[in-house]
């Protein structure tokens, strides 16, 4: 065992679906403060281990892509049919501790020559889900002022966000990922203002009988990396911004979500989201490195 990196405080009132949610506890988590609480564990053993039937709200994650990544601790060049056979595991046990009206989001990209792979994914999770949303993440976007129409603050063809440039003469740069929103029915219902956007054409607000400006923003999410000038920025190589997980919590409904799960939590996006949404967070990470950087992170935000 590794050093832990523990800040104990006062446990805040949203920290009690913590307490309902897990099992008696045999290993004391890595990390915690106030309502997260972090493990140095494998996810499959974590959730095992440490989490009751029905007892999270919201999952949010983002499994390696099997794309031949360079992490700390994990071989992310797996056989095929290995990698997609623990994706199922995950799936299982994500049905087994997720309640009936609980919302699965499954951030997965894939490489411009391999773009199989979250199809593939999904479909692996097909058996013990259904897919309510497909959601589009655009990490780059390019809008050219003659095609925006009648939008007074576009005043020249925008490019806007950040992509890993490829080489060749075959595939396009990749700037977008899939979101998906996994439920137990298909039936779960989300706060679709929670984040909206406003009208463009304020007419609208009436044609539509708004109660207020907004409207639903839609299945395609742009969010931007933040920029970095250094690896220690951003130590994990494949991580989402935590406007990611921010979003999905909200659309899900803020009420609705007393505790979120991250099974593979890197340097603490998820729970960062968490920390400043006032939610409970749990999550598992098996590389130390990350799991310190994800602690300061925390601690700097508290």
């Amino acid at each position: 065992m590794g050093r832990t990196y523990e800040v104990r405080e006062k446990r805040s009132p949203s920290g009690k679906a913590l307490g309902l949610a897990l099992e008696v506890q045999q290993k004391k988590p890595h990390f915690e403060s106030r309502d997260i609480m972090l493990y140095k564990q494998d996810c499959l053993d974590g959730m095992r281990e440490h989490l009751r039937s029905k007892s999270i709200d919201v999952i949010v994650t983002s499994p390696p892509y099997n794309i031949g990544i360079k992490y700390n601790s994990y071989d992310d060049a797996k056989p095929r049919e290995k990698y997609l056979s623990w994706i199922e595991e995950l799936a299982k046990e994500a049905k087994r501790v997720i309640s009936d009206e609980g919302s699965f989001f499954l951030n997965v990209g894939s490489k411009p020559s391999d773009p199989w792979i979250p199809f593939d994914v999904a479909q692996r999770i097909r058996e013990y889900f259904e897919l309510q949303n497909v959601i589009h993440w655009v990490k780059s976007i390019a809008i050219a002022r003659k095609d925006a129409g009648k939008y007074p603050a576009i005043l020249d063809d925008v490019a806007v966000g950040h992509y890993k440039p490829i080489m060749g003469k075959r595939f396009l740069n990749d700037s977008h990922e899939y979101i998906f929103h996994f439920t137990k029915t298909g039936n779960v219902k989300i706060d679709r203002l929670a984040i909206g956007m406003p009208y463009q054409d304020k007419s609208n607000v009436r044609r539509w009988s708004s109660k207020e400006d907004k409207r639903c923003r839609g299945n395609t999410w742009f969010i931007p990396y933040e920029t970095i000038r250094e690896r220690k920025q951003r130590p994990h190589p494949s991580t989402f911004p935590v406007k990611l997980p921010e979003m999905c919590i909200k659309l899900h409904g803020i009420k609705n979500a007393k505790l979120v799960l991250d099974p593979l939590m890197g340097i603490g996006s998820t729970a960062i989201a968490c920390a400043k949404l006032g939610v409970a967070c749990v999550g598992f990470e098996l590389d130390e490195e990350y799991l310190r950087f994800a602690a300061q992170r925390i601690r700097s935000l508290r």
